[in-house]
């Protein structure tokens, strides 16, 4: 698809010929963009794409990823008719099986998660499994799911007729066309430069460029100052000799021997994604590399093909025509990067894709092209926006290690709060031998080791993963209930911290959010930054420090995201933007006795009338300083103690010796997750999101539309105006044994209304809590409530409590007193 003549400006240069680069390429003209080069090194699929197995599966973790496959899905059925290339794609059904009970569960709760998302799938019995696949072994067999819409296709004809239906809109493909270099003006890409193979060169300027560079997208962001973690692993399978009669399978998988198969015109494809992986490319790509095969491995594929030679039995009769071994990448959480990369105006990315990169194509390129289009995420794409990877995550050590296990997290056991084995230790609290020392279980998140449950002497300080109650279950009980009954002490540094400072703080400030800024210095203003629908782009506290300098604080994950957010929005306001969360450590004293126990350890005033809920004041304590902010995630009377990483020991062993005379206890961010529930406060990122409009969220208290103008004023009013069309609800279960975790379904009057959002369990309230939204157009809070509500948890529907009001202290008297 080489042609002469290379432009010398475009609207927009996609950087990458592979499925991905294509489906962006094609998607952008389908809505009408001119003027769209794409630029592919080699070959067009000559990367990764074209040794892809082509499966074609619906139903991912949550509900927008599986919108986004269900798009692909039926994006591939109709594509043969427009194109004219034929795809390949097949409607064959998938079977995943379970071999231990620990599976069934996690199948079966996918299961009901796919029926809260409008997937079809229905739980199958060892012998249903045997009927759709005769050739499988049963041995072994719990159960299965059963997605009879499933498929699979050809990868390179995939892309390729993407590729035609963007070329036939007036897109142009260069192969044989390496990009060089690009030219950077502030935090814009204004041209990019390329070489092809005959030696032509030149530059093309542009508006905007998007890196669909597959395994090199690491290296091309480096070109354009963009951080885009991703490294490759090998990726192993076989293709057997001919099978007499074997007749249309659907896919099988079986995750607990690391394998899938696929049925390959009358052969049979055997995958595996091992546990430990080889990482692939440490010393970098060759340039040469071009629908290149890496030597085989037979020893290390061997594992793998001894299981799997037991559960289909047919192998072991059959020939191996094609032992394969290519590179794909792989990210460090498994999801792959889309969107506008940070610290830049006009460089967009998608690439990443963790061996799904067929059955995503099709959604990301949709997504991506509406984002580009719109200049705004067309729904909630957080859990793959590139905004949520950490600048540290770009460092190839760190990568090289961590890939080696997220290939095969991806067919482990996907158990609640499982933790990454590799790349620890990296971002530390000042407070992380203090914490280790007295017992502290960690888990990690954006890099931060947190202590999140607290062992009991003699007790084996490591989780031990399970879909019931896991072992520090009675743990997390205890500090819960130190919290609501006594006083706790946890960790908070991890938290996001950015100043912002400047003549113009205030107005800047009340720009971006929709609280208001205009307040007395030591005033905490809890508000969101919405976007131009009134959806929740960030949920942070501001505090006011000074005159003309303030305190953000944000979620740990979101922190950069954040950030990016109100860079992004500074227009001419003269600010400065600091991200100062390492300069500053975080303990939270919370619980009725904290007042007793701050009151022991400093000279300061904390009652009511000194130091009223939502305004913090500097503090002595011990033989320190810091800054004592009254607020409250868990609700309950407390504060969080902002205090410099030098002296945050010294006020940690204060607090903890003063706490024996209070009954202090130490705790983890488990419990702060099931007191959060308890009390109704959200959770970014699964409560509330970008597409959850403010005032269905229930957070209309923090909008304050009679200020001047902010971003989504004009959104909130109007649905003000127009009434909600669905609200977020807490449920809670009648049955104290069930546990809830996320995207169960939601049942009224029998029949599914939504998924929640959230849960955890509710120590205080003796029961799992959850939340999630439900249409109310045109109802009463009280027509709501008369409904019988229960959730679907694997399968078996439970009776649930719902109120539109926090089961735990609605008032809030027990903050505020």
């Amino acid at each position: 698809m080489a042609l002469a003549n290379i432009q010398d400006k475009a609207r927009v240069v996609i950087i990458g010929g592979g499925v991905i680069g294509c489906s962006v390429a094609y998607h952008l003209t389908k809505l009408g963009w001119k003027d769209v080069v794409l630029l592919e090194r080699k070959e067009l699929t000559s990367g990764t794409t074209w040794h892809a197995a082509g499966l074609i599966a619906q139903l991912r973790a949550t509900a927008n990823m599986t919108r986004l496959a269900k798009y692909s899905q039926e994006l591939y059925g109709t594509l043969e008719d427009e194109t004219g290339v034929a795809t390949g794609f097949k409607r064959v059904g998938a079977i995943t099986v379970a071999l231990t009970e620990d599976r069934k569960e996690e199948l079966f709760r996918q299961s009901a998660m796919a029926r809260a998302f409008g997937v079809e799938i229905e739980e199958i019995s060892p012998a249903e499994i045997g009927e759709r696949y005769p050739h499988v072994n049963l041995d072994g067999v719990t159960a299965g799911v059963y997605l009879p819409k499933d498929g699979q296709g050809d990868p390179g004809n995939i892309a390729l007729s993407l590729a035609r239906g963007a070329t036939k809109r007036g897109a142009k493909i260069h192969s044989r066309t390496k990009v060089t270099g690009m030219r950077k003006q502030g935090s814009r890409i204004t041209a990019v430069s390329w070489q092809s193979e005959d030696g032509d060169q030149g530059e093309i300027a542009c508006d905007m460029v998007v890196n669909c560079a597959g395994m090199w997208a690491r290296d091309v962001g480096k070109m354009a100052g963009v951080n885009v973690p991703l490294h490759a692993c090998e990726h192993y399978y076989i293709v057997t000799d001919s099978v007499p009669q074997l007749g249309d399978l659907p896919v099988l998988r079986v995750p607990d021997e690391c394998a899938y198969y696929k049925e390959d015109a009358g052969k049979i494809l055997l995958g595996m994604f091992e546990p430990k992986a080889k990482p692939w490319g440490m010393e970098g790509i060759p340039d040469s590399f071009e629908f290149d095969e890496l030597p085989p491995d037979f020893e290390h594929f061997e594992p793998i093909l001894e299981m799997a030679i037991n559960r289909l039995p047919l192998l072991g009769q059959t020939g191996i025509h094609t032992f394969f071994n290519g590179p794909e990448s792989f990210t460090p959480d498994d999801a792959y990067h889309l969107g506008l990369a940070p610290g830049m105006d006009n460089v967009w990315v998608a690439a990443g894709f963790n061996s799904i990169g067929i059955q995503s194509a099709g959604g990301a390129g949709m997504a991506l092209a509406q984002w580009m289009e719109d200049g705004e995420k067309p729904f909630d794409l957080g859990d793959v926006d590139i905004a949520r990877m950490q600048p540290f995550q770009g460092n190839k050590t760190y990568l090289t290690e961590r890939v080696s296990e997220t290939l095969g997290l991806l067919y482990a056991d996907h158990y609640p709060f499982r933790q990454k084995a590799t790349s620890r230790g990296i971002r530390r609290s000042p407070l992380h031998e203090h914490l280790a020392r007295n017992g502290a279980v960690f888990g990690e998140l954006a890099g931060w080791e947190r202590a999140n449950w607290f062992a009991n002497d003699g007790q084996k300080p490591e989780y031990e993963y399970s879909w019931k109650r896991p072992n520090w279950f009675d743990n997390a009980k205890a500090e819960h209930l130190a919290i609501r009954t006594g006083v706790g002490l946890y960790d908070m540094s991890s938290f996001g911290k950015i100043r912002v400072e400047g003549p113009d703080a205030t107005a800047f400030l009340n720009h971006v959010s929709g609280g208001e800024m205009d307040v007395p210095v030591g005033k905490i203003v809890y508000t969101q930054f919405l976007n131009a629908r009134g959806g929740i782009e960030a949920d942070v506290t501001i505090t006011r420090l000074s005159e003309l300098a303030y305190l953000v604080v944000t979620p740990a994950a979101t922190r950069l995201a954040d950030e990016t957010w109100m860079r992004r929005h500074v227009d001419d306001h003269m600010v400065v933007i600091t991200d100062v969360t390492a300069g500053e450590a975080v303990l939270a004293v919370m619980g009725p006795k904290s007042r007793d126990l701050l009151a022991s350890v400093s000279p300061n005033d904390f009652s009511n009338a000194a130091n009223p809920f939502g305004t913090a004041q500097e503090i002595e304590i011990g033989m320190g300083i810091a800054r004592a902010h009254r607020v409250s995630y868990v609700g309950e009377l407390g504060w969080e103690i902002y205090v410099s990483t030098d002296m945050a020991a010294h006020v940690f062993e204060t607090l903890l010796a003063a706490g024996e005379g209070h009954g202090l206890k130490l705790c983890g961010l488990h419990m702060m997750d099931g007191c959060r529930i308890e009390k109704g406060f959200r959770h970014f990122g699964h409560d509330i999101t970008c597409e959850d409009h403010v005032l269905e969220a229930g957070l209309g208290f923090a909008v304050k539309t009679d200020k001047s103008d902010f971003f989504g004023r004009d959104a909130v009013l109007a649905k003000r105006e127009s009434g909600l069309t669905r609200r977020i609800v807490q449920f809670r279960l009648n049955d104290p044994e069930p546990l809830l975790f996320h995207n169960e379904p939601i049942l009224r009057d029998g029949k599914i209304v939504g998924h929640l959002t959230s849960g955890a369990y509710g120590h205080h309230l003796g029961a799992a809590v959850g939340m999630g939204y439900i249409g109310c157009a045109g109802e009463t809070s009280g027509d709501i409530l008369a409904s019988s509500y229960s959730i679907d948890v694997a399968g078996t529907v439970v009776g649930a409590q719902a109120s539109l009001h926090p089961f735990c202290d609605p008032s809030g008297d027990r903050m505020k007193s």
